[in-house]
């Protein structure tokens, strides 16, 4: 199944000739056009390059076209047209019919459309890679907007994810250096995530909860859901309208402050972060819209909560160090950060590491997101990972995904944004919460009906305790015992020199020549007996050796 999925990738890819694209590319390896080459005799399903990419992305299914959406926020890498094809996966793929949504969303009602709308439209409002969205109005008369799952869509999905997972095994086994980027860790929390995106009852709640987050922010809105309407496969929710977020031409003509707007936009990214510790992971430019009622104090609407990301304590700290550190330009404290969260071996030379840092980070350190070429830095950051060993920590991929569209957004819409202005207030104010003698008393708080609940066994465990410190001790000195007795015996055997070596291999050959004739055994008796001696000579001489 996974040789045929695979088979239909390259078909695919070869019928939209996605060539075009590669060889066009600036600094194509001549290697590439050569064994490219026999493509350019096939005819191409569209005659715009373009067009092709996104026709093709459409054509293999819904992790394709999550790539497409992410790649869409990258006009600093892609071309503005291709850039703009890309742009209609996050909310013009092709629908599935009408009348098989329709069924779906009364099958799940248990009842018949009428019996719950006033009126609801047929054709869809929006279609994505895994759903599609109808507006209709209840019969109370509130407008409202029904998601409904692609019907099959979770076979499909999971096909994938297979085929993935197998060519992440592959290219780890083939290519060794691609085993720090743990490529079947990704593949496998990839797979919670989108599978996730497919259960709505679990969109409800994430959307529900960043709702109360942000209820009475101003800042903030996310749309009401109707949870006695809604279940695993269709969800109904409050019907909005805003600007898309990248729609520069209507948020101009509407005067809107852009300042204003992307200094927001960061503000809310970290405090879901590191306030909140539950953000939106799926930031493309068509779940994000603009509330302009007030052009001067401009506030977003977030759409689709279907992909939410939470951190780790151990995370979240180490996170928070690495950022401040590297807005304070203090490159040694980056360098020590990735040591202590374990991002880096143990081992690594912090001085070299250090250095590394500060030539990636100093280049774009202060200055607006218009003057830093995001394709440079990627390579940077690349090497310097594969140069110092970097694995890449899955559980932070999801946030990292968030970063490369929220930035793709931020250029967008005002790239003249200094990130570091913005955030790194943020960050120290929020270090300093951590570190405080409020945020010590909630942790004593928290931590308060734990420790009353162990007082009673407080003295036994002191007790043992005291008993298996003892122990630990005890042991440390045996094995220190051991230790000096083995280094010992290995200065002894070293003591040995060359002659005596030679002069016991020679011993023992004769050994072996005198016994195996003695004995009166056949060629390949004599031959076992004298490898198993030489064997034995060169176990000890190979143990030995200084």
């Amino acid at each position: 199944m996974a040789k045929l999925r695979a088979l239909k990738i390259l078909l695919v890819l070869c019928q939209y000739r996605l060539d075009r694209q590669l060889t066009e590319f600036e600094g194509a390896p001549l290697w590439l056009h050569t064994l490219l080459l026999p493509l350019k005799l096939l005819p191409a399903k569209e005659a715009s390059k373009d067009v092709a990419v996104r026709a093709a992305l459409v054509t293999l299914g819904p992790i394709f076209i999550k790539f497409g959406q992410l790649l869409s926020t990258r006009k600093d890498i892609l071309s503005t047209t291709l850039a703009e094809e890309l742009e209609m996966l996050q909310d013009r793929v092709p629908p599935f019919s009408s009348e098989q949504s329709l069924q779906i969303i009364e099958t799940n009602l248990g009842r018949s459309i009428p019996e719950v709308f006033s009126h609801l439209e047929h054709e869809p409002l929006a279609s994505a890679s895994v759903a599609q969205v109808h507006s209709g109005v209840l019969l109370c008369g509130e407008q409202v907007v029904v998601k409904v799952i692609r019907p099959g869509i979770s076979a499909i999905i999971q096909r994938d994810l297979d085929l993935l997972a197998r060519i992440a095994k592959l290219l780890t086994q083939f290519w060794p250096d691609l085993a720090r980027l743990r490529l079947s860790d990704i593949v496998t929390d990839y797979r919670h995530t989108i599978l996730d995106e497919l259960d709505l009852e679990l969109e409800r709640e994430n959307t529900q909860k960043l709702r109360a987050n942000w209820q009475n922010s101003g800042k903030l809105y996310v749309p009401m859901v109707y949870p006695e309407l809604s279940n695993k496969n269709i969800l109904v929710m409050e019907k909005v309208s805003g600007i898309v977020v990248t729609d520069l031409n209507e948020l101009n003509k509407r005067q809107v402050n852009l300042r204003k707007l992307a200094h927001l936009g960061v503000e809310i990214f970290f405090t879901q972060v590191f306030e909140d510790n539950f953000f939106h992971a799926d930031m493309h430019p068509g779940n994000v819209l603009v509330n302009a009622s007030d052009p001067e104090n401009p506030t977003y609407i977030a759409l689709d909560c279907a992909i939410i990301g939470v951190l780790s304590a151990d995370d979240q700290k180490y996170l928070a160090k690495n950022l401040l550190a590297f807005f304070n330009a203090d490159y040694r404290a980056v360098a020590l950060a990735h040591i202590e969260s374990g991002w880096v071996p143990a081992d690594t030379d912090i001085d070299a590491f250090e250095k590394v840092i500060a030539e990636v980070c100093r280049p774009i350190f202060g200055k607006p997101m218009r003057e830093i070429r995001f394709a440079g830095l990627l390579i940077a950051l690349f090497n310097t990972a594969r140069e110092f060993n970097m694995e890449v920590q899955p559980q932070l991929v999801l946030l990292q995904k968030t970063l490369l569209n929220i930035e793709g957004i931020g250029r967008q819409v005002y790239a003249d944004l200094d990130l570091w202005e913005t955030a790194a207030p943020f960050m120290k104010r929020w270090m300093k919460r951590q570190t405080g003698f409020v945020h010590f008393m909630e942790e004593l708080k928290s931590l308060a009906p734990a420790a009353l609940a162990e007082l009673p066994e407080l003295p036994r465990n002191l007790l043992f305790a005291a008993r298996e410190i003892k122990q630990i001790s005890l042991n440390q000195r045996q094995q220190a015992r051991l230790l000096t007795t083995l280094k010992s015996d290995f200065q002894h055997f070293h003591k040995f020199s060359k002659t005596a070596r030679l002069t016991t291999v020679g011993l023992g050959l004769a050994l072996g020549f005198a016994i195996v004739p003695g004995l009166q055994l056949d060629l390949d008796q004599g031959l076992l007996i004298g490898t198993v001696i030489l064997g034995t000579i060169a176990l000890y001489l190979l143990i030995s050796r200084p």
